[in-house]
């Protein structure tokens, strides 16, 4: 049997191999070992400082519409090798093809999406903030904020759900601006990432050091960073707490991005009645949410509240959805549910399920899906689990995520009850409210905007049309109060402020009108 193959990183300019002991990363599915990661050796501060001090300068040389047309030429590359990026997230993260273009189609998308709006900005190397402001009576001397890109390098420590997504859905607006970046994926589904850095990087696209890619473990790379760096993190709580009490951010002051936990909930709004379109929408959605890449999408549906006059309805809607999903082997086109990533994400979401199971009632019971071409001993595959509980007030309902395909459904009593419900997530990503009173919908997305970085309205009018309550689009907010992180990214142009720095310049009025 061969070795498998030890992904290269690419630093400084560079492919460079790890000299430690490599980690290995696995098909979930079928248990082979597929390729290997290390970076084990690598001079990290080096690495940087030649993003920083030559691709930095390159990138900002051009203007924005410049820099737009990398990207485009960026998802012309993508675009042309995306057979082989389906064949690794089929063998590495064990998804279904729908579920792989989530990630690999999404991520090329929102490449798109910010070559698009780059090119609107025409050749200019700064932004204006507003609109200049007088400084005192006479209208002669006055205050104009302005943005201009971080001289500094973008470290992305991403998540291993999305190696394709949450690589350009940072890089882009990242790559506009003028900033390097440099990405440590998720170890154990790396290998998508690695492969399309190693396609953009060997089209030449992007000057020397623009794109880096590190895999394997993060160590030292937060020490490499200097006071006008930047770092975005998508992960776990307790590493973000790591991140944010590093000594590069406490006392540095690297600006910091963090998109962590959510439990993030599905309304059915008073008045509904069961089977309704409302009702049928949000049981669709959920189940759709509950399977979508296995659950593990920080996103997903994790609370779903109803009317507790609706509570069993719900509950046979749902579980007869659910019932209807097959699971297994992604290369079995009867399949609709793959694997989750890894026997240690495996083992983690068995884990929480048992918690929540302990005070929740099993709806819809995961391990009655007979698993597809797949072998239960050896397969890291889980089918969809719905809890419930008739307690609502429950605390380990509202502060655990279970990151797999687990739900629980709540009742509560009024409309008012409800938004405390929610609320009890502490900050998620998103809400998605379901009703069709547009009074009723419009005061309940206001009341949960400021404890959510998006909510989701549907109304039978738009239940054809919608993006979907987990699927993030570029032109909105991808973040999130309290417990979620407090970050945000996305957002159209708004994404560009991150990797700006603001400015007032105080000058006179002739000389900030050529600005």
């Amino acid at each position: 049997m061969s070795t498998p193959e030890l992904l290269h990183n690419h630093l400084g300019g560079q492919w460079i191999a790890g000299r430690g002991a490599s980690t290995a990363l696995f098909d979930p599915v079928l248990g082979t070992e597929l390729v290997r990661v290390d970076a084990t050796g690598l001079d990290l501060s080096a690495g940087l400082a030649f993003a920083r001090e030559h691709a930095g300068p390159a990138l900002r040389a051009l203007g924005y519409a410049q820099r737009a047309a990398l990207l485009a030429a960026a998802v012309k590359v993508l675009q042309a090798n995306r057979d082989t990026y389906y064949e690794i997230a089929t063998a590495n993260s064990g998804t279904v093809k729908n579920d792989s273009a989530v990630d690999i189609d999404g991520g090329i998308f929102t490449l798109g999406h910010y070559a698009r709006l780059g090119e609107s900005l025409g050749d200019r190397r700064h932004l204006l903030d507003g609109e200049a402001t007088r400084l005192g009576k006479d209208p002669l001397f006055q205050s104009q904020h302005v943005l201009s890109p971080a001289r500094g390098v973008a470290l992305f420590i991403n998540a291993f759900n999305f190696p394709s997504w949450g690589l350009w859905e940072k890089a882009a607006p990242a790559l506009l601006s003028g900033v390097p970046v440099v990405v440590k994926p998720g170890t154990s589904t790396a290998w998508l990432t690695q492969r399309m850095v190693q396609d953009v990087v060997n089209a030449g696209i992007f000057p020397p050091g623009s794109l880096s890619v590190v895999c394997g473990s993060s160590a030292g790379l937060l020490d490499a960073l200097t006071p006008f760096d930047l770092v975005s993190f998508t992960g776990s709580a307790d590493t973000a707490e790591l991140i944010r009490s590093h000594p590069a951010v406490a006392r540095r002051s690297v600006r910091c991005n963090i998109e962590a936990d959510s439990v993030n909930s599905a309304l059915l709004l008073p008045g509904e009645s069961a089977g309704s379109e409302a009702f049928e929408l949000l049981a669709k959605e959920v189940a759709r949410e509950m399977t979508v890449k296995s659950g593990q999408k920080c996103t997903a549906i994790r609370r779903i509240f109803v009317p507790q006059e609706h509570y069993e309805a719900a509950a046979q809607a749902i579980s007869a959805r659910l019932a209807r999903t097959t699971v297994g082997n992604p290369r079995n086109e009867s399949v609709r549910m793959g694997a989750l990533v890894s026997r240690a994400q495996f083992d983690t979401v068995q884990a929480g399920l048992a918690r929540l199971q302990q005070l929740g009632q099993t709806l819809h019971d995961g391990a009655s899906h007979a698993l597809v071409d797949a072998d239960p001993a050896v397969a890291c595959c889980l089918g969809p689990t719905l809890l419930g509980s008739r307690d609502a007030e429950v605390d380990v309902f509202h502060d655990t995520e279970v990151f797999g395909p687990v739900a629980t459904l709540l009742p509560y009593r009024d409309l008012n009850h409800a938004l405390a419900l929610v609320r009890r997530g502490e900050g998620s990503l998103v809400a998605s409210v379901y009703g069709s009173d547009e009074q009723t919908l419009q005061a309940a997305a206001l009341e949960l905007a400021d404890s959510h970085g998006r909510v989701h309205v549907i109304s039978p009018e738009v239940g054809s049309l919608h993006t979907g309550h987990g699927n993030v689009m570029p032109q909105s907010l991808h973040g999130g109060p309290g417990r979620a992180g407090g970050g945000e990214e996305l957002g159209g142009l708004r994404a560009l402020g991150f990797y700006h720095r603001r400015s007032a310049l105080q000058a006179s009025t002739s000389m900030l009108q050529g600005l």
